[in-house]
């Protein structure tokens, strides 16, 4: 599989951007919108992490910024329903920090608004991967810079058995809808919000 293309930048379009390699070879990718934003001018040298996606009649190869963008794309594909179009839209509609934490919240009104996602598509995709996301929500769930009282919380919802994830997604949550909360008060929040999902 090839995982990573670095070249110069010869065409780059919205949805898709074309490399020149080294080697005189060029890649055609598609992207989603945040990488075709962040694509520098034509000329310039660049390096994508890739997916590539084989069927009868095509290759397909697809690029990203970072392997947590290509993670959370990967991930996508093993939902039910959920082929490389719909993957690369839900890249395009929302930053891959949101798709994680709209789906460990199971936030399916934000997930539904995407363009050919629709309500029973957006509820199945939260069903299937609100657990299977753990290895790749760590950077876009984590507490860092709410204060020692937000980590402290969720080391002590790890400790009682939760996930990373969950607990970050708790934590961050109680702080974002309350505000204010410390020591034991935040824990007691956060574990009434996970809890009650039960």
């Amino acid at each position: 599989m090839i995982s990573r293309i670095r070249g110069r930048l010869v065409r780059r379009d919205i949805g898709s951007a074309e490399l020149m390699t080294a080697g005189g070879v060029a890649y055609e990718l598609e992207v989603p919108l945040g990488v075709f934003e962040k694509l520098p001018a034509e000329g310039a040298e660049l390096e994508l992490y890739t997916y590539q996606v084989v069927r009868e009649d095509a290759v397909t190869l697809y690029g990203f910024n970072d392997q947590a963008e290509r993670a959370i794309f990967a991930r996508l594909l093993t939902a039910s329903g959920v082929g490389p179009r719909l993957a690369l839209n839900i890249l395009s509609a929302l930053p891959p920090e949101r798709i994680v934490r709209a789906i460990l919240e199971r936030d399916v009104l934000t997930l539904r608004r995407i363009p050919g996602l629709g309500a029973k598509k957006a509820e199945r995709l939260v069903l299937e991967l609100a657990d299977r996301l753990d290895d790749v929500a760590v950077t876009a769930t984590d507490v860092r810079g709410r204060g020692a009282a937000a980590e402290q919380a969720v080391s002590a919802l790890i400790t009682l058995g939760y996930s990373q994830s969950e607990a970050a997604a708790a934590v961050r949550k109680v702080l974002d809808q309350q505000g204010g909360r410390e020591g034991a008060d935040l824990i007691r929040a956060a574990l009434g919000l996970l809890t009650a999902r039960k």
